[in-house]
């Protein structure tokens, strides 16, 4: 079975919304304002795209990142890799040419049955929605986790507050960087 992992920027109040800039919210880029850029916190981003063997997206990270991470020299590793995209809207058309092979799934059913192939880890990276929904339904199974030194409030959040037992999950690798950002690696347990 595959490794399925989350990587995410989170305030520490679990917000996850525009941490990069993307339009409509309030707070849009805030992973680099006020924090201290340290390339050292970032070092887990050079590693995912080294293990990746797949990428998977929601459709709305999918159409924000898929005009503009092709060309970029710090995501060339992720280029060569097949990308899934979870959506129940995007259309065939919509798919760039320039990303290599990319395949819509249409269900969380879907996800699973391309956990049971063989191959590497799939790393996927934003896609609040999704990352809500694949975790209600148990199918994630680690969280890369840069969390920053920030209390946003409003804003789309990595977990849903759906009333659902308790999922434990395991520390396996920590780092506290000089700007008050954090590493979390969490594999959740079964």
């Amino acid at each position: 079975m595959r490794t399925l992992i989350s990587s995410a920027f989170v305030s520490l109040d679990g917000v996850v919304e525009a941490p990069g800039g993307e339009p409509g919210y309030r707070n849009s880029g805030w992973t680099f304002k006020g924090v201290e850029f340290l390339p050292e916190a970032y070092e887990i981003k050079g590693r995912e795209q080294q293990e990746a063997t797949a990428m998977l997206f929601g459709r709305v990270s999918y159409e924000a990142f898929s005009p503009v991470w092709p060309d970029m020299e710090e995501f060339a590793d992720y280029k060569p890799l097949p990308k899934y995209v979870v959506s129940t809207t995007l259309s065939e058309d919509a798919l760039v040419d320039n990303w290599s092979e990319t395949t819509i799934l249409r269900s969380l059913d879907e996800v699973a049955a391309l956990k049971e192939t063989e191959g590497g880890p799939i790393i996927m990276h934003g896609s609040a929605t999704l990352n809500r929904e694949l975790s209600d339904a148990g199918l994630i199974d680690r969280y890369h986790l840069l969390v920053f030194p920030l209390l946003l409030g409003a804003g789309k959040r990595l977990f849903s507050t759906t009333d659902k037992d308790t999922q434990h999950l395991k520390l396996v690798e920590h780092e506290g960087y000089a700007n008050g950002m954090q590493l979390n690696v969490f594999d959740v347990v079964r």
